[in-house]
């Protein structure tokens, strides 16, 4: 169930840090997913290394989202370099 919510959690995340950065981006509904959770995982990373999270605590949805858009920015970063090269 946790996984599930997990997913579910992370497709909020990722669409609300593309509604924040609005562009185009390579990819759909899977990167969407796949980048709120990512944003969530860093988020929760760097706020233990922060001493703000203790260990196992799970990050706060406002720091998830922007973990996403860090992430989003690298995404768009390395994405769009490989296409202008190619």
């Amino acid at each position: 169930m946790h996984l599930l919510y997990t997913i579910f959690i992370g497709l909020i995340i990722g669409a609300v840090a593309k509604l924040l950065m609005p562009g185009r981006d390579p990819g759909g509904f899977i990167v969407t997913i796949l980048l709120g959770i990512a944003g969530s995982v860093v988020a929760g990373y760097i706020g233990r290394a922060l001493h703000l999270y203790r260990e196992g605590q799970a990050a706060g949805f406002l720091a998830s989202i922007v973990g996403a858009i860090l992430l989003l920015v690298a995404y768009r970063a390395v994405i769009g370099n490989s296409e202008s090269a190619g």
